[in-house]
């Protein structure tokens, strides 16, 4: 469906008498040179729907399937008269650990900018209206708007590390932590949301870049500057990305080490326990023997001088294992 749809004229929004799927004079109404444009903004439109926005705008049909389909990796088609791009979108759902992907699809034209939503994370509806209050970066055409868009979008991926951050420190102070714990599951849970969270991002900042110099065509080479901020942005997530996955290998290094150290001492106090029964029962086999020329088998105080044979045996063993740390 379509969310919103108005025309720009030197950064101002126009007031248009027709309505929202009227294309033709939506067009026609930014018609007055310099940078004016439409802008349309569709949220998982059906086939037809984008159809009829592709035979009014001649949008290229590959692209139109692309984002009709979705689920495209982030990237940078030109086509004749305009230009194609995706982004991802993140946010991050705290209760399963878990970062969930849209998608937003830009058709960028000299008079048109067309979005493309999937995704309940990937509204657009602040960063038109932030964007209606700078008429200084609206009046740059669609290139503030395709900016307005990725800075949208990057300022999600630092939003989706910084809680990242929350969950790696939590899991290390798991695994130093003096209780046993079981961390693996959400060690490569976490690890699995990072792998998510770097397909989302380092596709992207080839485009970036490429904005950034003014290599492509339609974007305007005076919006390069706030591009290379983007870039910035984009940066400092592929590095946090970078940063936690390593912390996460460590912290499941150290898991597993801990866990090693945690099964010696099990088997030491096994060991030392078993010991405590075993000297015992080898005093009590030999005076089990039933020989008949044994040391104290005629004295009266034998059979009590045995158990306390055992149990001083058993004490003076209890006390050294005690010392070595082994209980």
């Amino acid at each position: 469906m379509i969310v919103d749809s108005a025309v720009y004229r030197k950064g101002r929004r126009l007031p248009v008498d027709c309505g929202v799927h009227d294309y033709g004079a939506l067009r026609a109404a930014a018609a007055g040179g310099g940078h004016d444009f439409v802008w349309v903004g569709l949220y998982e439109p059906s086939h037809l729907e984008l159809e009829d926005i592709a035979h009014a705008f001649g949008l290229h049909p590959l692209a139109v399937e692309d984002a009709v389909v979705a689920h495209q990796r982030p990237k940078l088609e030109l086509y004749e008269g305009n230009l194609f791009l995706t982004v991802k979108t993140l946010w991050y759902v705290d209760e399963d650990d878990a970062v969930e992907t849209g998608e937003i699809n830009l058709f960028v034209g000299d008079d048109f900018v067309i979005t493309v939503r999937h995704g309940r994370g990937s509204q657009l509806r602040d960063a038109r209206h932030g964007l209606e209050e700078q008429q200084n970066v609206l009046s740059h055409g669609p290139s503030a708007v395709v900016y307005a868009v990725c800075d949208t979008v990057v300022d999600g991926y630092l939003a989706v590390m910084e809680e990242l951050q929350v969950d790696v420190d939590e899991v290390e102070e798991s695994v130093f932590s003096e209780e046993r714990t079981n961390d693996s599951v959400r060690i490569y849970t976490l690890k699995r949301e990072l792998a998510e969270v770097r397909r989302a991002v380092l596709p992207l900042r080839e485009p970036m870049r490429r904005f950034t110099v003014g290599a492509v065509p339609g974007i305007l080479p005076d919006a390069g500057p706030f591009f290379r901020d983007v870039a910035d942005h984009l940066s400092v997530a592929a590095d946090a990305i970078d940063n936690l996955d390593s912390l996460l290998s460590t912290a499941f290094d150290a898991h597993v080490a801990r866990i090693q150290v945690q099964q010696n001492d099990d088997m030491r106090k096994i060991s030392a326990g078993a010991t405590l029964i075993v000297v015992p029962t080898l005093i009590a086999g030999i005076y089990g023997m039933n020989f008949q020329h044994m040391p104290e088998l005629g004295w009266t105080f034998g059979y009590p001088f045995s158990l306390l044979l055992m149990g001083g045996v058993v004490a003076g063993l209890w006390m050294m294992f005690k010392r070595s740390g082994w209980f």
